[in-house]
């Protein structure tokens, strides 16, 4: 058996969530590690659409356990009415939804704050979802934010929110902002507590305790590489480390026990909200891929910008997550264009670089080079296997292995639960 982790080596929207939920069907243990409800996976099981915001997407498999671990920012409100409307739809969830006492508890004040940094950044503004998730995150390094250990003690957590909630009432008035009712939102928090409480445990010690077992654990990241604080298109990413290492530090597995790290790549390329994009378009055939791809966000429903296939960015993002397996989504979307293009270089300031710069200043003066290809102009929607696949799409595939120094494991063709296949067993 193996542990495994799952990312996404774009801009996030690779289709993670699709990915998840085939790899769940042989998981014992699903892990989120990071991030929190700003992020969403979208999955089809038959007729129904179900998008899941906090809780793992093994949650739509029977018999899987699924943990929120302790990098994840956890809106205990917005856990609650994620996990009610699952169990309205016939979800077990209770029984299989374990919390990390490690958590740390977003609250509404973290929301509004949120709003208030992103209008006060102007121009300059990062696109976040407003859900918190920075301040949250900002609270936790400056230590002094709140986890989800304390949801088992109202009186202490109730005593330590209204503290926090003050300083936050003294930033609100300075930045000219509405005021916070400190019951009013206290009387939301508390109304969850005994729901969420009974979740709430040391999950350290089940994803150690699966491992020695010999269990299947996932562990599912949200966002993508190029979100990631450190390793992105900083200042416009995300507040975590959305790279493969966070899977041992938001999920509490030790490095020693990660066995393969699959990286989900979208045929091609996608982004939402501000920052460098290099193979953007801004033409027709960027509107048809966000038509024909279904591109708006899942937590916001924000368009996304479109673009071809980057191979700088994927190859980078691949040696950073030290992948072992690539699974390729949203082929079908490229079905009826008759060129596609793949980005194999940049050119700067005259000069032709092939790797992934550092500096989102350099980044968003670059030139992508591209290469062309023709397209397979036939329906791949209808796929079980990679053979069946045209040779045209074949071919596609081959050269963004050739350029990203992936191997292929999965492909998906379609956003129903079998229009994905296992490729190389």
């Amino acid at each position: 058996m193996a542990s495994t982790v799952l990312v996404g080596l774009q801009w996030g929207d690779e289709g993670k969530g699709k990915i998840i939920d085939y790899l769940t069907e042989r998981s014992d243990v699903v892990v989120r590690f990071q991030g929190g409800n700003n992020a969403g996976h979208t999955v089809l099981v038959g007729a129904e659409k179900f998008v899941l915001h906090l809780i793992p997407s093994g949650i739509l498999r029977q018999g899987t356990l699924n943990i929120i671990g302790n990098g994840v920012v956890l809106n205990p409100v917005a856990l609650w009415d994620e996990v009610d409307a699952l169990q309205r739809r016939g979800i077990d969830v209770s029984s299989r939804l374990r919390i990390s006492d490690r958590c740390q508890l977003i609250f509404s004040y973290h929301c509004l704050w949120d709003g208030v940094r992103e209008g006060q950044l102007g121009a300059r503004s990062i696109g976040t979802t407003r859900r918190g998730i920075g301040p949250a995150y900002a609270d936790k390094v400056s230590r002094t934010g709140l986890r989800a250990g304390l949801m088992g003690d109202p009186a202490r957590l109730e005593a330590q929110f209204r503290a926090q909630a003050e300083i936050y009432r003294g930033l609100f008035r300075q930045a000219g902002a509405a005021d916070y009712d400190v019951d009013a939102e206290w009387a939301k928090v508390a109304a969850v507590l005994p729901r969420l409480a009974p979740m709430v445990a040391d999950t350290v010690l089940m994803v150690n305790r699966a491992a020695d077992d010999r269990k299947e654990i996932l562990f599912e990241g949200a966002q993508g590489c190029w979100l990631d604080i450190d390793y992105g298109t900083y200042p416009f990413v995300t507040s975590s480390n959305t790279t493969s290492g966070a899977a041992c530090t938001g999920g509490g597995l030790p490095p020693c026990r990660i066995d393969r790290v699959i990286g989900v790549l979208k045929a091609y390329s996608t982004r939402v909200g501000s920052g460098p994009f290099p193979t953007e378009l801004h033409d027709a055939t960027g509107e048809l891929l966000r038509a024909t791809g279904g591109e708006f966000g899942a937590t916001t429903g924000r368009p996304r910008r479109c673009g071809w296939f980057d191979a700088v960015a994927s190859r980078y993002a691949v040696m950073l997550n030290g992948v072992s397996r690539i699974a390729l989504t949203k082929l079908d979307v490229l079905d009826n264009l008759e060129t596609l293009r793949i980005c194999t270089a940049y050119q700067l300031d005259g000069r032709t670089i092939t790797d992934m710069p550092s500096d989102s200043t350099l980044l968003e003066r670059v030139v992508p080079v591209y290469e062309e290809m023709p397209g397979w102009q036939q329906d791949t929607t209808r796929a079980r296997s990679y053979r069946e696949l045209p040779s045209r799409a074949r071919a596609y595939i081959r050269r963004l292995l050739e350029l990203t120094g992936g191997r292929l494991s999965i492909v998906s063709v379609g956003p129903k639960r079998d229009q994905t296949f296992t490729v190389g067993r």
